[in-house]
């Protein structure tokens, strides 16, 4: 059997939480314990081979459904998948999405990953696919799924790996987000601590029953890791809607300090200076657009990746960038865009210091109507 079908097969294409159970009896072996001792025999390959055969594989399906091989190698064994997470790197530096930890690191640094939205209106459900083709129609690789609810006076989107388990008591919830009565100030909320010692939000935002462990060894719950505000526009002044966001960039630490500073305020949302560069906050703002006095309207250039004019469509560059050397973030380098396609799809694209996560939650944000900012 080629090392290609053995990959596929049932044997290999466990989770990683399923263990063989190991079963005797007097004067032979149970079905579980030959599988068992059939698994030990690939766990005990010489660790040269074993590289050899996770780099081959990795090189070789570099993209979906393939790249379902090299998750199958890091399924085989607890051996095997410490030599996956050796050999295969995070998508920062090669720009694939591997495992679902790869959904909350940095995307690449020079091409944007390309993904899609699809809405369901009636369900009020969100799911995003990581784009395979150049075609808008193609679903790609499913990514995540969000659920609009209405929860009192504010909204919530919860953010799962499942498409149909979608609650903040799932095994597959990894972050919600969050709006206040008008829908435009949002609170970006992880199951996962951003940096050691981060502590959980404070009230019912808190409370969680059960989390998907991104990394095994962090607590799960709520932590607060981004802030979106659209700025009002009380005088009804022609003009797209205006917004900031406020993000802790992923894998970056905390430097304490014992100084105080001054509080800013960033429409709306008291924060402080010590925090704001301690935690690694990237400062993103949408991208002016110009007017088009032949079309009568505002412009923004989408290289062909939006087809729909939209109040939805927006280009986020960097203000303040941590992951750039001096802090300072590139004004012209778009980070994130979103835009319309059709009746219920959408583009998104991003790229470092962003990861899908963070992406998706940002674009979760334009559905929905802003009557204070149009």
């Amino acid at each position: 059997m080629s090392l290609r079908k053995v990959f596929r097969s049932r044997k290999f294409s466990r989770s990683f939480k399923e263990a063989p159970a190991v079963g005797t009896v007097e004067g032979g072996v149970t079905g579980n314990g030959l599988e068992n001792a059939h698994e030990d025999g690939w766990s005990n390959m010489l660790p040269e081979i074993l590289c050899e055969i996770v780099r081959r594989v990795d090189a070789a399906d570099e993209q979906w459904p393939n790249r379902q091989n090299v998750v199958s190698c890091a399924c085989v064994c607890k051996r095997w998948r410490d030599i996956t997470r050796e050999v295969v790197r995070e998508p920062l530096h090669t720009g694939k999405i591997t495992f679902p930890s790869c959904l909350k690191q940095p995307g690449p640094r020079e091409v944007p990953h390309q993904c899609l939205i699809k809405r369901n209106k009636k369900t009020s459900t969100f799911y995003l696919y990581l784009a395979l083709t150049p075609s808008f129609t193609d679903k790609g690789k499913f990514l995540l799924a969000a659920r609009r609810y209405r929860c009192g006076t504010h909204t919530e989107y919860i953010i799962s790996l499942d498409a149909d388990d979608l609650s903040q008591g799932s095994n597959a919830y990894v972050g919600k987000l969050s709006s206040d009565f008008l829908g435009t100030n949002f609170t970006i909320y992880d199951s996962q601590p951003p940096h050691s010692g981060a502590k959980p939000s404070s009230g019912r935002a808190s409370r969680r029953f059960a989390s998907k462990q991104i990394s095994p060894q962090v607590p799960a719950g709520n932590f607060e890791v981004g802030q979106v505000s659209y700025k009002f526009n009380l005088l009804k002044s022609r003009g797209p809607r205006r917004m900031v966001c406020s993000l802790k960039s992923p894998m970056t630490p905390v430097k304490p300090t014992g100084e105080t500073s001054d509080s800013t305020s960033l429409d709306g949302h008291k924060m402080h200076d010590k925090e704001h560069f301690a935690s690694g906050h990237t400062i993103l703002k949408n991208k002016a657009p110009r007017w088009h006095e032949h079309l009568q309207c505002w412009c923004l250039n989408f290289h062909g990746r939006v087809t729909v004019a939209s109040v939805k469509n927006f280009q986020l560059v960097a203000t303040v960038d941590q992951s750039q050397p001096g802090g300072k973030g590139d004004e012209e380098t778009v980070l994130l865009q979103f835009g319309k396609v059709g009746d219920d799809t959408f583009t998104m694209d991003y790229r470092q210091p962003l990861s899908a996560f963070q992406a998706f939650a940002i674009c979760l944000t334009s559905f929905g109507t802003k009557l204070a900012c149009e």
